[in-house]
């Protein structure tokens, strides 16, 4: 009976070990859709610096200001930003007519203090990507979520260009 219980032992114990090890070998199993994508999003960035500098070229060139708020670890800020760079009837409206600034938000820098200045509380409630749109001034216009622009695993063309054409500067 003690070998039986030896043997039991010894096979839960590979089980086990075999288990973690698939664990283990799951969860470092690569993102290959998020790893092929541009980062657009800085840790490292002053953000609050670079979004006065954003604003100073916003005024100059009388733009409206487009911030993406998410991370290099947000598969949909990913993938929006691809969407953007890619659709060519959006990224003239964009370039025409606004500044577009990558508002990280990350383990390595919460960035709080600018969230707390332009968005209180909007990345717990709406999730990442939001969009903050700022007048060339800095004054908030509003602030979005962007589920409800989705398409499957992308991003509807009119709905994404509504949402902008909404917010084009006073000519």
């Amino acid at each position: 009976m003690t070998k039986l219980k030896y043997i039991i032992g010894f096979a839960f114990s590979l089980f086990l070990i075999g288990s973690v090890g698939e664990v283990n070998a799951q969860a470092k199993k690569p993102n290959l859709e998020l790893d092929s994508l541009a980062k657009p999003y800085h840790p490292e960035a002053d953000a609050q610096k670079d979004i006065d500098s954003v604003v100073r070229v916003a005024q100059n060139e009388n733009k409206n200001i487009i911030i993406q708020a998410g991370g290099n670890w947000c598969i949909w800020c990913l993938r929006f930003n691809k969407f953007i760079q890619q659709n060519k009837k959006i990224k003239d409206l964009l370039d025409h007519n606004f500044v577009y600034y990558h508002l990280n938000f990350s383990p390595e820098n919460k960035n709080e203090a600018v969230f707390n200045k332009y968005a209180p509380g909007k990345g717990k409630e709406y999730g990442y990507p939001f969009f903050i749109v700022l007048d060339k001034n800095s004054k908030v216009l509003t602030t979005r979520e962007s589920g409800n622009l989705e398409e499957g695993k992308g991003y509807d063309e009119s709905k994404v260009l509504s949402f902008f054409n909404e917010w084009l500067p006073q000519k």
